[in-house]
């Protein structure tokens, strides 16, 4: 059995430790506003235990976390790739105390591989310059080439998923692609809107079908309740932690902030290398 128990120290040191700055990048099996709101009370929740917090939205068109916060169109990455501003106008800081980039304004799907070299340039610059960078990611269908970044595929990554079958199925079609693209190497699993037990299901289930049929090993980040108190915060136009800091699903993001910042211990898979060591 798969142990979803929160003493997974170890598991955790592997994908997450290692020298600053470190990225991380989410997906999701989740809808748009669910992965949304994750990330902002994420985000939120890691700023408030004084971590330096950056956010950037790598999604096409309408989907992402800055389109989420209002950021969505003013300059982006690109801009500073094709030299139209400098690194500092593209930082948006919002009200939940972190920062958002936006990587490339809404309909732009794919760069030449000139502005592409240039846009991996400008982001290497960019998280040199902060402490925790959480990428909300999409993964396309085109190997390598279906994230718009190579760092993002270096980092930590993360998926969401939910307790539900498609979901689910979802989140595991995903991991299965991504190794087939990038090979062996760690996943983290985040389960919202379920309960503990219910989590617990989801996570053994996929960490045992990961293990038997890719040869994987999955590491659980813990799960977020479905809250009343979240749809409240979003209303307000607040994190969840600020509004109702006693809330449940407050209480799992500054646990799920902890998990993510936790820097105990040398980590064997570092970003650029692409190397998992059991």
């Amino acid at each position: 059995m798969a142990n979803f128990d929160f003493d997974q120290a170890e598991g955790l040191r592997r994908m997450l430790a290692g020298p600053k700055p470190r990225i991380v990048t989410v997906l999701s099996a989740t809808p748009r506003d669910d992965k949304g709101a994750m990330l902002v009370n994420l985000g939120a929740s890691l700023a408030r235990a004084g971590n330096d917090v950056l956010l950037v939205d790598a999604c096409a068109g309408e989907r992402g976390v800055g389109e989420r916060l209002g950021v969505a169109g003013g300059a982006s990455l690109l801009d500073v790739a094709r030299q139209r501003c400098a690194l500092n106008q593209v930082i948006h800081q919002v009200p939940q105390g972190f920062g958002v980039v936006t990587l490339a304004p809404r309909g732009v799907a794919a760069v030449a591989a000139d502005e592409a070299r240039r846009l991996a340039k400008a982001f290497d610059v960019l998280v040199k310059q902060t402490g925790i960078v959480i990428v909300d990611g999409e993964y396309g269908e085109d190997g390598e080439e279906g994230f718009p970044l190579p760092a993002m595929a270096s980092a930590d990554i993360v998926v969401q998923v939910s307790n539900s079958a498609t979901s689910i199925k979802a989140a595991y079609c995903m991991i299965k692609r991504l190794n087939h693209a990038f090979g062996r190497r760690p996943f983290g699993i985040l389960v919202t809107g379920a309960s503990e037990t219910e989590a617990k299901v989801v996570y053994d289930n996929m960490a045992q079908a990961a293990s038997r049929y890719l040869a994987l090993n999955l590491t659980s980040m813990g799960s977020v309740p479905a809250d009343e108190y979240l749809h409240r915060a979003a209303r307000l136009g607040r994190a969840v932690v600020d509004a109702f800091p006693l809330a449940g699903a407050s209480v799992a993001f500054r646990q799920l902030a902890g998990r993510f910042a936790l820097s105990a211990g040398p980590s064997p898979y570092r970003a650029g290398g692409n190397h998992f060591s059991a």
